[in-house]
């Protein structure tokens, strides 16, 4: 059962990324308020992504390799 797993990443880390850009203003408030991690934790979630990102497309394009060769083993059969 696969989906769109490349998209799904992405969009995860565009959001998280989203969400560190909306707070980034904030920066005082959050540290006053001792909630800054709230702050890091989009950005690492950001970084972590773009790591997602390459492993998943790298697994989608591995993927398509193997079902090619296995088409192309039943062709030659």
């Amino acid at each position: 059962m696969e989906g769109p797993v490349v998209a799904t990443i992405t969009g995860g880390t565009i959001l998280w990324f989203v969400l560190f850009l909306v707070q980034l203003p904030f920066y005082g408030w959050f540290d006053d308020h001792g909630h800054l991690w709230w702050l890091w934790t989009c950005l690492a979630g950001g970084g972590l992504g773009l790591i997602g990102i390459w492993y998943v497309r790298g697994r989608d394009a591995a993927l398509k390799r193997h079902a090619a060769e296995l088409a192309a083993r039943a062709e030659s059969q």
